[in-house]
């Protein structure tokens, strides 16, 4: 069987909890700015946010909260997500992260899924949030920034607790964040102390961060990128985040701008509007060296396109929630356009069959998947899926067509499930979308399969247009580009691909056109 394993040696798997992980990180220099509200500038060095992280944390205890208690944590990117989170880490108990603009419905779900008892949110998002608890074991809402009738979260401070409640770090679940894995509805997904920490260090092992240095923090903290990758392993590496708690392109660049950013998290979206937007050349860039881009497939030529224009270096990540999230990772000395690098330590890969389950050679493609410290422990309240997602021997399954090469550079093909299947032939639709965002006349785009009678599906386009593009020259770009099989049937216009919160294409949205 050929398995791969990590170029890098493996990092050790410190007995500390995700707190105490931060705490390690901020202590080097207590004194230095950490987190900065983008709208406002208000600002918290890492002494205060020790501070407070412990005093919240004491004033739980002090009301009788502790492990086997669910926060539910429904808010913006702002500097008290991390005081929440880690306070309720801290405590003891599970925090379960919400999507703010999910509906009411959806919010209930999550609420009654994970068992929360109180839910933390802010003023804006409050009537969702009311709605939203009918029902659920949901007794109390605290409204960071207030709202009468509601505590806020002052309100809950307490004498500071001196230290981490004692709880499994290899089997207690810290956080719920909720995914739909390889399929269907969204689940919780366990994950430890042990799964966040290991996590951050093999993130450290590849991606370099500068002590001191500032990114912007627009992913958002509820998704597990925005959460271990940018929020916790920047604070644990001595950077500093300022926070958005939306992204919007002319604040994201004035930002870059103001605080001289030498490294920036992203999706690609934000890269394709880096790569073409106008505005962009109206901002001073020129500390930015790196663009990351993860959450979804970014093409070779887009990558390439968008280190051109910014004379920076645009590289790829993967991973995913089960993951905590990273598996994969570029470094700065060994980025490949198109590729999602390589290895994170202590962890093996395999690329299988996606029907046999026959482990396939260096080079094929076929469904990846992965074992190591950083993998969930499994679906809350789902055993079933985590069988389907985790087999007998400990192989995560993900669910994405990948390859690697003869130098173990990682290239992700499409997601499994979302290939399309024309005469037998298997499309990819990232790979067509790749091609199609290196027409001129594309700003944005989707592929989907739709049934064919003669070809049982075909693939179809949706296009952002370019000025006054027209989808003749779109499909003659693809015709140049693009076996006959893989090449779109039909474009059709739209004002915007619809996406999550992390840059996924929301095909199923696409589909019910």
């Amino acid at each position: 069987m050929t398995v791969i394993t990590s170029p890098l040696a493996d990092v050790p798997l410190r007995e500390v909890s995700i707190t105490d992980c931060l705490f390690d990180g901020l202590s080097a220099e207590p004194d230095r700015v950490v987190l900065i509200d983008g709208p406002t500038g208000r600002s918290l060095t890492g002494a205060d946010l020790m501070a407070q992280i412990r005093r919240l944390a004491g004033g739980l205890v002090a009301q009788g909260f502790g492990a086997g208690q669910v926060v539910a944590l429904m808010a913006p990117n702002m500097p008290e997500y991390a005081v929440v989170f880690h306070a309720v880490a801290y405590a003891g108990g599970t925090i379960t992260t919400l999507n703010p603009t999910y509906t009411a419905p959806e919010i209930r779900h999550q609420l009654t899924d994970a068992g929360a008892t109180l839910l933390v949110t802010v003023a804006a998002f409050l009537p969702e949030a009311r709605a939203a608890v009918e029902g659920t074991a949901v007794r109390r809402i605290v409204v960071i920034d207030g709202a009468e009738g509601h505590p806020v979260l002052a309100d809950l401070m307490g004498a500071p607790l001196a230290a981490q409640v004692p709880v499994d770090l290899a089997r207690h679940v810290v956080v719920l964040p909720y995914s739909s894995g390889t399929t269907g509805l969204p689940k919780g997904v366990m994950l430890s102390h042990r799964n966040l920490v290991v996590n951050v260090d093999q993130a450290r092992a590849v991606i370099r961060v500068v002590p001191g240095e500032r990114t912007v923090a627009f992913l958002p903290f509820f998704h597990i990128y925005g959460m271990n990758v940018l929020m916790n392993m920047h604070l644990v590496a001595g950077a500093g985040l300022v926070t958005m708690p939306r992204f919007d392109l002319a604040a994201f660049l004035g930002h870059v701008q103001q605080h001289k950013v030498r490294m920036v998290m992203a999706v690609p979206p934000v890269v394709l509007a880096m790569a073409k937007h106008p505005l962009v050349a109206d901002y001073d860039l020129s500390s930015l060296e790196v663009l990351v881009s993860a959450a979804a497939p970014l093409g070779a030529e887009l990558s390439e396109a968008c280190s051109a224009r910014l004379t920076a270096l645009t590289m790829q990540g993967y991973g995913m929630t089960e993951l905590s999230p990273i598996s994969h990772f570029s470094n700065e000395a060994h980025a490949k356009p198109g590729a999602v690098g390589v290895t994170v330590p202590n962890t093996l890969c395999k690329v299988i069959h996606p029907e046999t389950g026959a482990a396939l050679p260096v080079g094929e493609e076929g469904e990846l998947c992965i074992k190591g410290p950083q993998v969930m422990l499994g679906y809350l309240n789902n055993p079933e899926a985590t069988a389907r997602t985790i087999d007998a021997e400990g192989w995560l399954h993900t669910g994405d067509i990948a390859a690697f090469d003869a130098e173990g550079q990682l290239y992700i093909r499409d997601r499994l499930k979302e290939l399309i299947k024309v005469k037998g032939f298997q499309v990819a639709p990232a790979e067509v979308e790749a091609v199609l965002l290196s027409c001129s006349a594309v700003l944005d785009a989707a592929v989907i399969g739709v049934p064919d009678a003669d070809a049982g599906e075909v693939p179809v386009a949706f296009v952002v247009p370019q000025g006054a593009a027209r989808p003749e020259e779109i499909l003659a770009h693809a015709r140049g580009h693009l076996a006959s099989y893989k090449q779109p049937v039909r474009i059709e216009f739209i004002d915007a691909i619809p996406k999550s919160a992390s840059g996924k294409i929301l095909r199923r949205v696409l589909r019910s056109r």
